[in-house]
């Protein structure tokens, strides 16, 4: 069974990552206090913990998740190309795979090599965008539906 990890959110581009163990996800504002929350197609990122940790062992070094500046860490889901149209859910929130999130230069600038190994097999994680607001709290449980209803 999946389950949701951790839960993080910047207040401005380029700010310091905060992690919460609850918050409230809406269509309209994405993460609670997320500057990035607007509606897109990359409203919510979510990282799996088994990609980071492959990503971190080619590194070899023990890296926090905040560190890729995704919003929700899931353990017990891997994400890829086939991923894209599915539904993560989390309670009461439903979150569409739009597309994996590219690494970019800022993960260059967190750790030398770390860009790189994240290219691969979506290790980087995946854009979402939210079709239903929720509550959700580290701990939850994390289901991926087929397709959006």
């Amino acid at each position: 069974m999946a389950t949701l990890r951790g839960i993080a959110y910047r207040l401005k581009a380029k700010g310091e990552m905060h992690t919460a163990e609850l918050s409230n996800v809406t269509s309209q504002k994405g993460v609670e206090h997320d500057y990035r929350g607007h509606p897109h197609n990359r409203q919510v990122t979510v990282l799996s913990v088994e990609d980071w940790q492959r990503a971190c062992g080619e590194l070899k070094l023990d890296l926090h998740w905040t560190t890729r500046r995704a919003n929700l860490l899931v353990e017990g889901i891997r994400f890829s190309s086939a991923s894209v149209g599915k539904v993560i859910q989390i309670g009461s929130l439903h979150l569409q795979i739009t597309r994996e999130t590219d690494p970019c230069h800022r993960m260059e600038e967190a750790q030398s090599g770390l860009m790189k190994a994240l290219a691969p097999d979506w290790r980087g994680g995946a854009c979402c965008r939210v079709i239903n607001g929720g509550h959700i709290a580290v701990g939850d449980t994390v289901e991926v539906i087929p397709q959006a209803e």
